[in-house]
């Protein structure tokens, strides 16, 4: 009886979404970010990935948009981090209040943001917009991609938890009506 218990214990806790330290009351999940567009209008769903981020990661077109929150200095450098310098895109308030009213939202919309692994631009953007009016701002725990694993033969690959490794619908190739573009911000 005792090992039954346990067992049961176990299946139902390895059932559960795995969160990252990350995770707190504005996270999502990626399943539950699914069921809540599926089932709202009232809902704004951005990638906050840097677009050639996204040329070589994949893309869903489950989102509204592509507005980048770090975007890619190529220009310069960091040694620190071994890559290229991030920056916050300056417009980021102003591109997520239009892309709310395209959709016919206001500020007490529900935002949902999602970056790569949901730690260095999904929670930090869904703090920014809070910060900035935007009250309802969520972001989605373990990102697109989800975690690298720490040990073993696939150590330092994406392959666990995230929105790609759930199951739900991506593709390789970006829509090119979403996807965060120069030459549309000018006009």
């Amino acid at each position: 009886m005792k090992n039954l218990i346990i067992r049961t214990l176990l299946t139902t806790a390895l059932a559960l979404p795995i969160y990252t330290a990350n995770a707190n009351e504005i996270g999502i999940s990626p399943q539950e970010t699914q069921i809540l567009i599926q089932q709202s209008d009232s809902v704004l769903f951005i990638d906050v990935r840097d677009p050639v981020e996204i040329m070589f990661i994949g893309f869903t077109d489950e989102v509204d948009t592509n507005i980048p929150y770090l975007m890619v200095d190529r220009s310069q450098w960091d040694t620190d981090k071994n890559r290229f310098r991030l920056y916050q895109n300056p417009d980021f308030i102003s591109q997520v209040k239009a892309a709310l009213t395209a959709k016919g939202l206001d500020e007490s919309a529900t935002i949902i943001t999602m970056c790569r692994s949901g730690s260095e631009r999904g929670l930090p953007s869904a703090k920014f917009l809070q910060d900035n009016g935007f009250a309802n701002a969520r972001y989605v725990v373990n990102g697109f991609q989800g975690d690298a694993l720490k040990e073993g033969e696939k150590a330092g690959l994406r392959i666990q938890n995230g929105w790609q490794n759930e199951g739900l619908p991506w593709k390789a190739k970006p829509n090119p009506e979403k996807i965060y573009r120069i030459d549309l911000q000018k006009r």
